[in-house]
């Protein structure tokens, strides 16, 4: 393990150093002051779903190792938050299969962002998400970049901040989600979409590839795909490839 965590190190290092001057290579100069992000945070409520979160943060963990990076974990509590489902209706047979994190910080002492994931799941249909939803809407002016993942998409929708831009999600809840933005454009057929600095993604594996495509697009396809070759992850590169929207369309 300490073997393949050194050449994962060196490969993302690698990418780090290899600046040629081409913003098409690489975007990164680890340099204080370069107007890149560094203070990254992730919000998490009640059952939410555990690729949200852990594929996108995984993928950041190993660009953490080439630039400097923080991430903030906030709640609403810094109780535990676990993904398990409560629902009877969903979970039939009362399984306690289920991991949990322990926030950093809370809603109140959360410090300032510069990009803000927000993960689906179940929890996302909860009656308690409302403190999670004015947090998103009092967070997001002073945001470079959101990004939501699966269902995190109907929280970000629900606060009016995806009024009037394209956006995707999940394809099996699509139908239910949309009725929450109905002045979001909403794309059926798509991976992930960009509008801004909004990047919304499809359901829940389809994080990841949203995470490599943003590294790509800020911080430069070097690193971009060093950071998937360590991880051994065969990317979509393709935001129009959605091998779930006939979940939606209807077509094959």
């Amino acid at each position: 393990m300490r073997w393949a965590l050194l050449a994962i190190w060196v490969l993302v290092a690698k990418a780090t150093a290899s600046n040629t001057g081409s913003n098409k290579t690489l975007h990164s100069s680890n340099e204080p002051g370069d107007g890149l992000p560094t203070n990254f945070g992730i919000v998490l409520f009640p059952e939410f779903q555990a690729l949200d979160v852990f594929g996108p943060l995984d993928a950041l963990n190993l660009l953490s190792l080439g630039r400097k990076l923080n991430l903030s974990i906030i709640a609403e509590t810094l109780d535990p938050i676990s993904t398990q489902v409560r629902s009877p209706e969903i979970n039939k047979f009362g399984s306690s299969f289920a991991e949990a994190i322990v926030p950093t910080h809370t809603f109140k002492t959360a410090p300032p962002l510069e990009v803000l994931i927000i993960p689906g799941g179940y929890g996302t249909f909860a009656p308690t998400v409302g403190p999670v939803l004015e947090y998103i809407k009092r967070t997001y002016p002073s945001l470079k970049y959101v990004l939501t993942v699966c269902t995190g998409s109907d929280l970000l929708a629900r606060t009016g901040i995806l009024d009037g831009r394209y956006a995707t999600t999940n394809k099996q809840m699509y139908n239910v989600i949309i009725q929450n933005g109905p002045k979001v454009k909403w794309v059926p057929e798509a991976r992930w979409v960009v509008d801004g600095n909004v990047w919304t993604s499809s359901g829940v594996s389809a994080g990841i590839d949203l995470t490599y495509a943003f590294i790509e697009a800020v911080y430069g396809n070097v690193l971009g795909n060093m950071v998937s070759e360590g991880m051994e992850y065969v990317r979509n590169i393709d935001w129009r490839k959605d091998p779930f929207a006939h979940l939606v369309t209807g077509s094959k």
